[in-house]
């Protein structure tokens, strides 16, 4: 596959980038590099590879949900928290409300 130098100048339009004519001369062969490109790529057997996010296996890192009760720092200090809300009702802030 390989793009003409009117190709380049339509997707160039449809980019709204405005190109001279030296820029046009330029991409053409550019573009037709990329497409090889592309095209190689489509002729490798990946038949036996599974899909991936990245190349590097990677893992979240995810620590224990685990509720410090410790009042130094800052645990189990609800009633304190809610002690400056304008509203609290059964142990969360109390708000309006917004959904009719």
């Amino acid at each position: 596959m390989s793009v003409t130098r009117e190709e380049v100048a339509k997707i160039a339009q449809l980019a709204r980038i405005k190109m001279g004519e030296g820029d046009l001369d330029h991409l053409v062969p550019e573009f037709n590099k990329i497409l090889e490109w592309v095209e190689q790529l489509g002729e490798v057997d990946t038949a036996g590879v599974e899909p991936m996010t990245a190349v590097i296996d990677q893992k979240l890192r995810l620590r224990d949900d685990v509720i410090d009760a410790d009042p130094k720092t800052g645990g189990g200090r609800r009633d304190d928290v809610l002690a400056n809300a304008p509203a609290a009702e059964h142990g969360f802030y109390g708000v309006p409300k917004v959904i009719e």
